[in-house]
């Protein structure tokens, strides 16, 4: 058996697209392998019915063993809750084919990662795989359970940790509710407390902080102006659910030419020296802002590199 180790932290050069792709559909995994999405996300949990749980892992295995690559994009499977006897077979089906993640639905606290850590970690031992080279994304709000203990995770196991994603349908479920907007569209006040504690949890956790789903398929000038508007708050990184969505996702969360520029002024402004404050078009920057021109630029180098993982 090959000698697992474990692989370098990976530089900051987040995704930017994670494409949502049902596991037991192949026309739809081959059309989705050609888009621009840095990453798909192939679906063994909500999209598979049942009675095809079986059939979806080996046509997801099937598809981790023919299309792993540096030109495919970044290969996630969202397996079935932990709590259900499923996750393990998933588990035990995919792992030996070396998806670059895990997508871990419908967890309650940081004790879920811990045991899918310990999963993950038998599993790359036993297949031969480096230990660690399978990262994880969990999505941390589909319970109320979860997400009144979002801010634990920060001291959960969190070196295969990617990012944190949030989704609004399965807490709806939970809580009963027959909607997550409010009169104005726009999200009701417990999944707009969600989001923004995912946010801070991720930024506490030093790990990416990815946007849920846009549902409306056919509004992409709305997905492009949510997406801009997420990046601006801290978001890295959106699912897409559709492959059309993928382009505006893409361009929503690449820093712009001007943005480029203005992150370079600012660096070369602060010089090699010890200085914590410098002047710039009329404006006093210190180290907050020179940290966010790095992180700009940091993006762009690895912007379109889907095959990414480690934390921020």
């Amino acid at each position: 058996m090959t000698e697992a180790v474990t692989p370098p932290t990976a530089p900051d050069t987040p995704l930017r697209s994670l494409l949502f792709v049902p596991g037991d559909d192949e026309k739809k995994l081959a059309k989705a392998s050609k888009s621009d999405a840095d990453a798909l996300i192939i679906d063994l949990e909500d999209s598979v019915s049942a009675s095809h749980k079986e059939a979806a892992r080996d046509i997801t295995s099937t598809h981790l063993q023919r299309n792993a690559g540096p030109e495919s994009p970044a290969l996630w499977v969202r397996v079935n809750p932990l709590s259900t006897s499923l996750a393990l077979n998933d588990l035990a089906a995919i792992v030996r084919y070396a998806p670059a993640g895990i997508m871990l639905p419908k967890i309650d606290g940081p004790e879920d990662l811990t045991t899918l850590t310990h999963h993950l970690d038998a599993l790359e031992a036993a297949y031969g795989l480096a230990r660690g080279s399978v990262k994880i994304i969990p999505v941390v709000t589909e319970t109320p359970t979860a997400v009144l203990r979002l801010g634990e995770l920060r001291h959960a196991e969190l070196d295969r940790v990617y990012g944190f994603t949030w989704g609004a349908e399965d807490l709806s479920a939970s809580l009963g509710a027959a909607t997550n907007r409010g009169p104005d569209r726009r999200w009701a006040d417990a999944y707009r407390l969600a989001r923004s504690a995912t946010l801070l949890a991720a930024a506490a956790a030093g790990v990416h902080a990815i946007e849920t789903l846009y549902v409306d398929i056919a509004d992409l000038e709305g997905l492009a102006i949510d997406s801009r508007d997420a990046r601006a708050e801290g978001f890295t990184a959106r699912i897409a659910i559709h492959p059309a969505q993928v382009g505006p996702i893409n361009d929503a969360f690449t820093p712009s030419e001007s943005e480029l520029e203005q992150a370079r002024r600012v660096i070369e402004a602060f010089g090699t020296g010890d200085t914590g404050v410098v002047a710039l078009d009329g404006r006093m920057l210190d180290a907050p802002h020179l940290r966010q021109a790095r992180h700009i630029l940091s993006g762009a180098r690895s912007a379109g590199n889907g095959r990414t993982s480690g934390r921020r």
